[in-house]
């Protein structure tokens, strides 16, 4: 983990930090939340457990940052998730990365894997009876932006803009 002096902030995440999960919970996240880690980048293994563990970690740094309107945070940490899942879902890969910063009334996220599956993200419109396919819907109603790039090594990077509300304070938490 990068000291939180720094403007940016990576942690990652081991498979013995989310077998202990929420015990680790001290060893992952620093006393202030990066509360001056403009930006943060947090590396978890590809499996299911992992998510809500990443879910608790930018739920931390939101916290370091001030971002405490649920009009806010609820969007977040719900994209979060659909994009998190997708990609334990549908990549090949062992690892999975999420960065979060903010920038001009918004919030970004990308959750980036390393690819090694056809399956590419797709929005779906799923019939009223299917239980899945509705994730990147929700990604979608939740931002203001969303997309993904696909590199030449084939891994993937799906994002999201999520705007900041009005009762979110700018700059850095006190």
């Amino acid at each position: 983990m990068l000291p939180t002096t720094t403007h940016s902030a990576e942690v990652m995440v081991t498979a013995r930090h989310i077998a202990s999960w929420p015990r680790e919970r001290n060893a992952l996240i620093p006393a202030d939340c990066w509360r001056s880690a403009q930006r943060v980048a947090f590396r978890l293994p590809a499996v299911k457990r992992a998510v809500p563990v990443c879910r608790n970690l930018v739920r931390a740094w939101l916290d370091g940052q001030g971002i405490d309107d649920d009009d806010t945070r609820y969007p977040v940490l719900l994209v979060l998730s659909e994009l998190f899942t997708n990609a334990i879902q549908y990549s090949a890969g062992r690892r999975v990365t999420c960065r979060i910063w903010r920038s001009e009334g918004l919030l970004h996220l990308e959750v980036h894997d390393r690819g090694g599956t056809a399956s590419v993200p797709l929005m779906r419109r799923p019939a009223q009876t299917q239980e899945h396919g509705r994730g990147l819907e929700l990604v979608a109603h939740c931002s203001s932006r969303w997309g993904r790039r696909t590199e030449a090594d084939s891994s993937c990077t799906v994002w999201a803009a999520i705007p900041l509300t009005a009762g979110v304070r700018n700059g850095m938490a006190p």
